[in-house]
C-alpha cells in the first residue's frame, strides 16, 4: 500500500538527451507526449540551447510540461536567464520547470573560464535574484559572487517553477529554502529515501515553504542484456563518476561508477525499480531511455503504464 500511495502522486516524465538537430529533439518531446508522460526535460550541454528548444516545443507539443535539467548558472546572469525562462513560460501552455545548477569546476573553469568560487554561496545569491525576477519584481542584489539590479519586463500569469541540482547537504538546504525542489542524477532509491528527500523536506519546512519537489532522473532500459547496456553507459559517460559531487553520492550508495545506477533488465525488473524510487520519496521520475529503438520503446511503455496506473 505504501508504494501504491506514492505512485498515485508521483509524476513520470522523460529526459531528452539531445539529438542531431532541433527537429530530432522535438521529435523526442512528441514521443514523450504520445506515451502519455507528464513532462519532457531538456538537457543543457554544449550543443542546442535547452530554453530555445523548450520555446519551440511549447508551440509544437503544447500538452506536455517542459523542463530543463539543468542550465548552468555561472555563464548566465540571473537577468538574462529570467528573460529566457519567462519567454518560454509565455509560449508553453503546460508550463516550464526551470532546472538550474552550478555545474562542475572542471566545466565552469576549464571550458568557460569563470572562477568556480564558493558554489553554494553563488547559488544562494543567484536564487535570491532569480526568484523575484521570475515573479516580475525588481531586484537589487549585491553579493559576493552575484550582482543583479533591475527587473525583466515580461509579464506572465504564473512564474516558472525552479529546481536546483542539489545532492550534498548544503545545496539541499539551499534548495529547500529558496527553490521549489531538487532534480537529481546518479542517485538510487536508498539515497533518495535516506538523504535527499528528508534533508530537503526539513529545509523547506524550517523555511516555512511548501513540500519540495524531488525529481529523480534515471537511465533505464528494458533489455535482455543489462550488462551490455551498463557497459555502453560506462563507455559514454563513465567520466562523470570522477566529478566530486557525483563521486560523493556514489560513495554514499556504495557504487563504483555511474553505470551501476542504470536500471536495466526485464519489464518487471524495471517497473519494480521505478516503484522503489516512488516509495523512497521521489515526487517525479525522469526516465532516460537507452538501448536500441525497440528497447527504448519498451522502456517508455513501462514508464507510461506506471503513469496510467497512478
Amino acid at each position: 500500500m505504501k508504494i501504491r500511495f506514492r505512485l498515485e502522486i508521483m509524476k513520470i516524465g522523460m529526459y531528452v538527451n539531445g539529438g542531431p538537430s532541433p527537429a530530432a529533439v522535438l521529435d523526442q518531446v512528441r514521443t514523450a507526449a504520445r506515451a502519455g508522460l507528464d513532462s519532457a526535460f531538456l538537457g543543457q550541454l554544449v550543443s542546442w540551447d535547452a530554453l530555445t528548444l523548450a520555446a519551440l516545443a511549447g508551440a509544437a507539443v503544447p500538452g506536455i510540461e517542459l523542463g530543463t535539467a539543468v542550465v548552468p548558472t555561472y555563464p548566465r546572469h540571473p537577468l538574462a536567464l529570467a528573460g529566457q525562462a519567462l519567454t518560454v513560460q509565455a509560449v508553453a501552455p503546460a508550463g516550464l520547470t526551470l532546472g538550474i545548477g552550478p555545474s562542475h569546476q572542471q566545466i565552469i573553469e576549464g571550458q568557460f573560464g569563470y572562477r568556480y568560487d564558493r558554489p553554494a554561496r553563488h547559488i544562494r545569491e543567484y536564487l535570491t535574484a532569480l526568484r523575484p525576477l521570475l515573479r516580475g519584481e525588481a531586484v537589487d542584489v549585491h553579493g559576493e559572487t552575484v550582482t543583479a539590479v533591475g527587473r525583466v519586463d515580461a509579464p506572465v500569469a504564473v512564474a516558472p517553477s525552479v529546481l536546483l541540482s542539489a545532492l550534498g547537504p548544503v545545496m539541499l538546504r539551499v534548495a529547500g529554502e529558496l527553490a521549489d525542489g531538487t532534480v537529481t542524477v546518479w542517485t538510487g532509491p536508498r539515497t533518495i529515501g535516506d538523504h535527499i528527500a528528508p534533508t530537503i523536506a526539513k529545509a523547506a519546512a524550517d523555511a516555512g515553504r511548501p513540500a519540495p519537489r524531488v525529481v529523480c532522473s534515471v537511465i533505464a532500459c528494458v533489455t535482455a542484456d543489462p550488462d551490455q547496456v551498463r557497459t555502453a553507459v560506462a563507455a559514454q559517460v563513465g567520466f562523470a563518476s570522477d566529478l566530486p559531487s557525483y563521486r560523493a553520492i556514489l560513495d554514499r550508495e556504495g557504487l563504483g561508477g555511474v553505470h551501476e545506477t542504470v536500471v536495466a533488465g526485464s519489464a518487471e525488473v524495471v517497473e519494480r525499480a521505478m516503484r522503489r524510487y516512488a516509495d523512497a520519496g521521489a515526487t517525479e521520475l525522469l526516465v532516460i531511455p537507452v538501448g536500441d529503438p525497440q528497447e527504448r520503446a519498451r522502456t517508455l511503455d513501462v514508464a507510461a503504464s506506471l503513469r496510467s496506473a497512478g
